[in-house]
């Protein structure tokens, strides 16, 4: 029986995708790179330190890629995050997901600083027992390194036990290598043929469609 459920949080619970798109793309070409917006929003889901390999070559990222992700940093608090919003069904999720006794950790490629501002968005403080962001982990999303931190502090829990819930093909792949199984939502742009060409066992529109089809899905109590 799944105990716990581990929770990406942008593209996931809060509808943020395109917000960090468009920062990424105005970072670049700040710097004098110009990178077309779906371009950028396929590389969304994965942490700042493995977006720009994807999208410049080694020695720009080696020479220029702490400048360019700190400025994207900046950026997006001051411009961006004012604009982030829930999904519909998150605290109805999380209180349902508690009620039947299943624990409740969010995983984040994000900073710590932004995992909280997105708990207060999404009105969960009070039903998140953890979470995890970039300084819990050594590198981030597609490497496993996230989750495994999370299911850390899920201890004495098993992998076996744990369910992951995000919205890229890369929470997807990072869930399969750190052997846990993994939920998609689409509700961050993904197809779900990717999603679940991933590794994905099933995937739903997003947290209000998880809800209501919960005593059907790999959260029900069996």
């Amino acid at each position: 029986m799944i105990k716990a459920v581990i929770f990406d949080v942008d593209g996931t619970l809060i509808d943020t995708v395109d917000l960090h798109a468009a920062a990424w793309v105005e970072a670049l070409k700040h710097f004098g790179f110009e990178v077309a917006f779906q371009d950028m929003r396929a590389q969304i889901g994965k942490g700042g330190d493995q977006i720009l390999h994807g999208l410049l070559p080694p020695d720009l990222v080696s020479e220029k890629g702490e400048e360019i992700r700190e400025f994207r940093t900046n950026l997006f608090k001051s411009d961006y995050l004012p604009r982030a919003r829930a999904f519909p069904g998150v605290r109805d999720l999380f209180e349902t997901l508690r009620d039947r006794g299943k624990r409740v950790v969010l995983a984040s490629s994000g900073k710590e600083d932004e995992v909280e501002h997105y708990k207060e968005i999404a009105n969960i403080a009070d039903l998140v027992e953890d979470s995890t962001s970039s300084d819990d982990a050594e590198r981030s999303k597609p490497f496993p390194d996230i989750f495994r931190a999370a299911l850390a502090k899920l201890g004495p829990l098993t992998a076996e036990e744990v369910v992951v819930v995000g919205d890229t093909p890369y929470d997807a792949e990072a869930a399969r290598k750190a052997g846990i199984r993994s939920v998609g939502v689409l509700c961050g742009g993904f197809p779900e043929d990717a999603l679940r060409a991933a590794g994905c066992i099933a995937v739903y529109d997003g947290p209000e469609d998880l809800l209501v089809r919960l005593d059907r899905s790999v959260l029900a109590d069996r």
